[in-house]
């Protein structure tokens, strides 16, 4: 939808909203579900998803006033503040943002000339980049593995293989030196649509070390892979300046005199891709239904009158958009010791049912499906509710690596992200709107995500990592916490 201004100010839209989610519960024969309402998840969505809120970029006017809003929920539910400035967790940043006008990129092949939009790529390149007819080399990706050095100085173009994960892992082994590598992407068809990044100490992470280009456009693509190709591209250079950002944080401290020094996290991220060209990207499924749900689960398990062994942490990340920041920066400072944190469940993208892949109705999906224990508490947990808990058998894997769980399963921490629909029609799209979601579907996610986050907050047992291959690392680390 095109930007328009907002008719109310920014605490009297807030103070309505709080008003408008007090919506009874539903009908359910436990009280943790009972207070779980599909009328509230909407009265939360259609502000946090409002286009008062500007599409909550980080960092941004809109990302700061959807902080507030959680904040005072956090507040009201109850929850003690675990932040060093009440319920946030504030941290010192740099944001690098460049003017996309002046990006450009032709693909000259055949005689003809091929533009891509700036909507098409994700740029992996933190300086200004100008090539003019620069000459294409394209390789097998095994091939371009083994014989790096062969498009040394030259703009390498290369189709990524399905599985992601496996590939960055080849990418940070990579020793050669292109000037460009351009890494094909056919399972998209737009980028993230982010024109800035926060600046962070140390090193480039390895995806960002190699001066790259994703391109998802198809027929600038197959102009690419067809031969005799050159390449115009100019990449404006960024500009810098100084911001504080906030994660949100709240926690529902345990009973057990032992146990309650132990916690188990539920997590979302809150932002999103802001205004792109005057179109407000409201970002309601991503992830503004998996921050509602955080809120919801919160507010049910706060009003029980038995208080949980563990302590359970309620948290919402800035930044995912931007690179999985907010949660990077959490597992690098953790408000709790990591050694005494059992698991985390990450809520991503649960409001949808409309997968690309057929609808997703009382059904949701956990990447790491079998690399912890955690699977089976929720797939009892979905059961009492009338929801099935499923693996998918790529997305599983290949998105394990590419969500807010991923700073604490690296530290050894079980830690999965729960979705319904991994792609959808409206993804990073301007139309992921709040009127959009399936509420009561949604709502029956939250009722399977509380009762498993409320099992594992009971249990003496805490969760644990499998011996399955694709988590032998990650249970490597946990070894080392103990």
């Amino acid at each position: 939808m095109r930007f328009r201004a907002a008719s109310l100010p920014a605490a009297a839209a807030v103070s309505i909203v709080l008003l408008a989610s007090n919506g009874a519960g539903a009908q359910s024969a436990d009280p943790v579900s009972a207070r779980i309402s599909a009328q509230s998840l909407r009265g939360h969505l259609s502000f946090l998803a409002s286009d008062l809120l500007e599409g909550r970029a980080t960092p941004s006017r809109g990302q700061d006033l959807a902080a507030e809003y959680i904040a005072a929920q956090f507040r009201r539910a109850g929850l003690e503040p675990a932040g060093n400035d009440g319920y946030f967790q504030v941290s010192d940043w740099k944001y690098a943002e460049r003017d996309m006008s002046q990006f450009a990129f032709t693909v000259q092949a055949g005689g003809k000339t091929l533009s891509v939009p700036a909507s098409a790529v994700d740029l992996r390149v933190r300086e200004a980049v100008s090539l003019k007819d620069a000459a294409v080399v394209t390789m097998p990706w095994l091939e371009a593995m083994k014989d790096a050095a062969r498009a040394d100085g030259k703009l390498l173009v290369l189709s990524m293989p399905a599985d992601r994960r496996a590939a960055y892992e080849d990418l940070r082994k990579f020793t050669g030196k292109p000037a460009l590598l351009v890494l094909v992407d056919g399972s998209r068809t737009q980028g993230s649509a982010a024109n800035g990044w926060l600046v962070e100490e140390g090193p480039p992470r390895p995806r960002d070390a190699m001066r790259s280009v994703v391109l998802y456009d198809a027929p600038a693509a197959a102009a690419l892979s067809a031969g005799n190709a050159t390449v115009t591209l100019n990449v404006p250079g960024p500009v810098e300046r100084a911001v504080k950002l906030r994660n949100v944080v709240g926690v529902l401290r345990g009973s057990d005199p032992k146990l309650k020094d132990t916690y188990v996290m539920l997590t979302s991220h809150y932002d999103h891709l802001g205004i792109r060209n005057g179109d407000i990207y409201n970002g309601a499924n991503d992830d503004g239904s998996g921050t509602v749900s955080v809120i919801e689960i919160a507010s049910s398990l706060a009003a029980q009158k038995t208080r949980p062994r563990r302590s359970i942490v309620f948290m919402t990340f800035f930044g995912e958009e931007l690179g999985l920041v907010g949660s990077r920066y959490y597992g690098k400072h953790p408000v709790f010791p990591i050694k005494d944190t059992v698991a985390d469940i990450n809520l991503e993208q649960i409001g949808r049912t409309d997968d690309s892949e057929g609808a997703r109705v009382n059904a949701a999906n956990l990447t790491g499906f079998d690399y912890t224990s955690i699977s089976a508490t929720l797939q009892r947990a979905g059961k009492k509710v009338g929801v099935k808990l499923v693996k998918h058998p790529v997305n599983s894997d290949r998105y394990f690596a590419q969500s807010d769980n991923q700073s604490l399963a690296d530290a050894g921490v079980p830690a999965h992200t729960l979705s319904v629909a991994y792609e959808f029609p409206d993804y990073h799209g301007k139309d992921d709107d709040w009127d959009k979601i399936d509420y009561e579907n949604m709502a029956r996610i939250d009722r399977m995500v509380a009762l498993g986050l409320l099992d594992i907050a009971n249990s003496g047992k805490a969760p644990a990592w499998s011996a399955v291959p694709n988590a032998a690392k990650y249970l490597e680390a946990a070894k080392k916490l103990k």
